[in-house]
């Protein structure tokens, strides 16, 4: 009786030891977001975005690889769950293309949580939507 209660009082203890660990997710923005953006419903790209916080602030690459386009900014105000990002990106002839995607983080308590908004250019502008991975 004695080896029983002891096995379960180590389980309850590592329960309540982990089960805090395993919710600590950190920044919600942080992570690996895939999703679509483009000029229509109809017509849109594939995205991906890798975000990080450093504790002060937001940092990633829209599209990391060969078309990676580095973050200029990215505020996130907690009234509300309201996401802007800033990015800057040149064409092979150097003209430069400023985006903004303005959207708002969905399903906050959860892991695949989204953020869906719109983003704009000089040039166009569409439905954005994000879900992190």
């Amino acid at each position: 009786m004695r080896s029983l209660s002891l096995l379960v009082f180590a389980a309850f203890v590592s329960l309540t030891t982990v089960a805090p660990l395993v919710a600590q997710e950190g920044h919600p923005l942080k992570g690996s977001w895939l999703g679509t953006w483009g000029p229509s419903k109809s017509h849109s790209n594939e995205l991906l975005m890798v975000l990080d916080w450093d504790g002060k602030a937001v940092t990633g690459m829209i599209n990391p690889g060969t078309d990676n386009i580095p973050l200029k900014s990215a505020t996130l105000n907690p009234e509300g769950w309201l996401v802007r990002f800033e990015a800057e990106a040149k064409d092979k002839a150097g003209v430069v293309t400023n985006y903004v995607i303005e959207g708002k983080i969905e399903g906050l308590a959860f892991h695949n949580r989204t953020v869906t908004g719109t983003w704009k250019s000089q040039r166009e502008s569409g439905p954005f939507k994000i879900s992190r991975q």
